[in-house]
This record gives structure tokens, sequence and C-alpha cells, in this order.
């Protein structure tokens, strides 16, 4: 496929911008190639410069849960600027999302907006040390939390080790308040709050992993991690950033119905704009500045863009009661009919799905943690991504992230993308 025009783009944006890329995988090491850049999108389609049109399942890495330039949203978006696009004081705005936020997610009782998600875990784990007076934290491998300093850390020897710094400038020192614990596994961090009772100030988690892959909790595991929280004093952070919105309307938590201390949000949150949040119980929010001693700002924070694509995009879906119905359904039948390929063509994979969320993994499976994850064929996943550019489906450029359906979608493109996988596979098997 020709991509003459997004060729000259990288090169010209390599000249100007570190790795050609303000995100690292948006520049396409885990497949080979050069990016796409894209120029417009409408509903479940991309455009890209030379031309060519891809049904997306990417969406902005989730956010666009209603397609690409959803009428009412791009509305919003056009009258808040018209009214001016930052003021640097409280706006109306801010509170209406805020009530409609406390509103959907069950354990939300006050609300604080950022400008990212990782802003939003980064305050929020500030805010459980203030809280309970504690320094360490625990997470889980393969879990992605932002690229604030505490979560860029790799386990370390053992399952109780302190974790390791796997970016430079990432000290040692916040290294060793992080314990790195495997995903799927109540049993380690346990043992992990027995070894240090009175030291861990909170357990952050993405519910639903969405970023080594897509992978599910097994049966009784958030409520084992909830009951340890409860047990040794420690906060419960559900990083609902992927998730909130996304899988239901109050998030992993009201699917799950387990309620954690502190959550954080953005993507769908913001409608396609940057925006992020963490929210609980008044209790626990009370401690934030300029209420209480824990400080956090952002002179971009709630600004007006944001937040009236965020309120478009959640009552348009507060609206439609039979949206995450069809969300499920579609996805359902894109999962089926890619296992039904997949098999017929002899290729071992794995597919994880919930809500909207989706990801096949090319392994036998199950795949429940990263360890299992990591037994994924990359290299074949590289050509089945270029194999379906091709066919003019966009879909992650890399095995280990998660793919997303929205309500733009129909049973029309997910035939489409089913052809295309059939026709991709078979090109894939006359070449090897």
């Amino acid at each position: 496929m020709n991509i003459e025009r997004s060729i000259s783009a990288f090169a010209r944006a390599r000249r100007v911008i570190s790795g050609g890329v303000n995100s690292p995988v948006r520049a396409f090491r885990a497949v080979g190639g050069s990016p796409i850049f894209m120029k417009g999108g409408a509903g479940p389609i991309l455009y890209d410069l030379d031309g060519h049109e891809y049904i997306d399942y990417v969406l902005s890495w989730g956010p666009l849960i209603l397609g690409h330039a959803h009428p009412e949203v791009v509305r919003a978006i056009v009258r808040a600027a018209q009214r001016g696009s930052s003021f640097g004081t409280p706006t109306q705005a801010e509170t209406e999302l805020a009530e409609l936020v406390c509103s959907m997610v069950p354990s939300i009782e006050r609300v604080r907006f950022t400008s990212s998600g990782t802003e939003a875990t980064m305050s929020a784990i500030r805010l459980a040390r203030g809280y309970t007076k504690r320094e360490k934290i625990v997470k889980f491998a393969g879990g992605y939390h932002g690229h604030g300093d505490s979560f860029l850390i790799a386990a370390g020897s053992g399952a109780l080790t302190n974790g390791e710094p796997n970016s430079p400038g990432v000290t040692h020192g916040t290294a060793r308040d992080t314990l790195v614990l495997p995903y799927n596994d109540p049993a380690a961090v346990g043992a992990a709050f027995e070894a240090h009772p009175e030291e861990i100030a909170a357990v952050i988690v993405e519910p639903y992993a969405g970023n080594m892959g897509l992978v599910l909790p097994r049966d009784g595991y958030l409520q084992a991690l909830r009951e340890l929280c409860s047990r040794y004093g420690a906060l419960l952070i559900f990083d609902e950033v992927i998730t909130g919105f996304r899988v239901a309307r109050g998030g992993a938590q009201e699917r799950e119905g387990v309620l954690p201390d502190l959550t954080t949000l953005g993507k769908v949150l913001g409608g396609g704009l940057p925006v992020g949040a963490f929210g609980g119980s008044a209790e626990v929010m009370l401690h934030l500045s300029p209420d209480g001693p824990v400080y956090q700002a952002g002179t971009l924070s709630g600004n007006p863009l944001a937040m009236a694509a965020g309120l478009a995009t959640l009552r348009t879906i507060a609206n439609d009661a039979t949206m995450y119905d069809r969300l499920e359904v579609l996805t359902k039948l894109l999962c089926d009919g890619l296992h039904e390929i997949f098999s017929k063509h002899g290729i071992p994979h794995c597919t994880n799905r919930v809500g909207s969320m989706m990801c096949t993994f090319f392994t036998a499976g199950p795949v429940s943690d990263l360890e299992s994850a990591m037994k994924s064929d990359t290299a074949f996943y590289a050509k089945y991504f270029h194999a379906m550019i091709d066919s003019g489906i966009y879909l992650a450029p890399a095995q280990f992230e998660t793919g997303f359906l929205s309500a733009a979608h129909s049973t029309h493109d997910i035939e489409l993308t089913l052809d295309a996988a059939d026709r991709s596979l078979e090109r894939l098997a006359a070449d090897r």
C-alpha cells in the first residue's frame, strides 16, 4: 500500500519531535514500518494523508466510544470555544460534569479533574499516601498507570522484593516504595501485606487490565483485593482510565460489584479531548487541598473545552438505554468471527473480551497475567497487523494493546473486518 505522504510526514516530524511522535507506541516500533499519519475521522472510519480509509478499532486508544467527530460532541466543543478556551476560574460546566460522574460511578462522592490519566493516577497515589500516612504502594506486573515515576517500576527477583526502575530517571528511592506483584494472584498480595502490614498506603489495579493486551480478573480476585485493603487499612484504587464509562455506565466497578476507595478516570470522560479525574468518598477527598493538606493543581484542569466534550459524551451515553448492550453484541460478533477464522487457518490464539474491549493474543492461552501474555507470537502479530492495514482495517500497532468498538460501528463494519481477516490470513499463508 502506498503511504508516501505518511512517510514524508514522519521524516519531517523526526526533525523537530523526539522520535517523530508524541507517544512512543505511535512510532510502530513493535510492528515495524512507518507510522500512518491521519488527517481525519468520521464515525468508525479513519482517513490518512494518502487517501486511504480504515475501519478503526483503536479509537484514540479508547476515548471515542461514540466514534469520531460525533455531531453532539463537535457542537459542544464549538460552542464552548466560542465562549473562550480557558479562564483559570471555576465554571459551571465543571460542576455539571462532576455531578454526572458522581451519579454514574458507584464509589465516587467527590471528584477532582486533571488534564490526563497520568495526572489522575499520580494524584490518587499522593492522596492515598497523605490519607494513610504510609509510603509503599502495590502495583501489578503488566499494569500501566501512566508515566509517573511510581508506575515505571519492574518486578524484582521475587514476589515480595522491592521493584527496580525500568526507565532511566526513576530513582531507586521511588522503586523501594513500590511492590510489584503478579496480576490475578491474591495470595501474593496477602503475603505482601503480611510482610508490610503497616507500610502499604494503597493497592492500585486496572480492574480489567488493558495494557498487556486485555487481561480479565479471575472470579473473586477483585473482591479479595477489597478485603485485604480493608483488613490492613490501605486504600484500594481502581484505575478506570480505560474502563470508566467504557464497559458500563459505572465502569468495571459496576459490572463487578466491587467498590474501591479511589477511582481514576480519563479517556471516555473527555470525549476525545485531554482529561483525567480522580475521586472517591467525601472523607478521603477532604484531605485534598484546599480542604486538606494534600496538594494537587493544574492550570488547565477542568478547562471548558474538555468539560463540554465530556458533558456531551456522558449525556449521550446516559440517554441511550441500549448502547452498552449493542456494543456487547457487536464485540462478541467480531470476536467469535475472528475465532472461527483463526481456527480455520490453524493459528494458535486466545481472545479476551469484555464490554466493547477486546484483544486476540497469538498464543494458545489462556492469558491471565503478564507471563502468559508474553508467550504471544509478536512477530506474527506484526505480519497480521500490516496485512489488515493493507485491507483497510486499523488495529493497535502492538500485540499488547487493547482494541475497542464504538457505537458508530455497525454489523456491516464487522462483516468487512472478518472478510479482511480471512483474506489477510490467506495471503500470509501463501507467503510462508
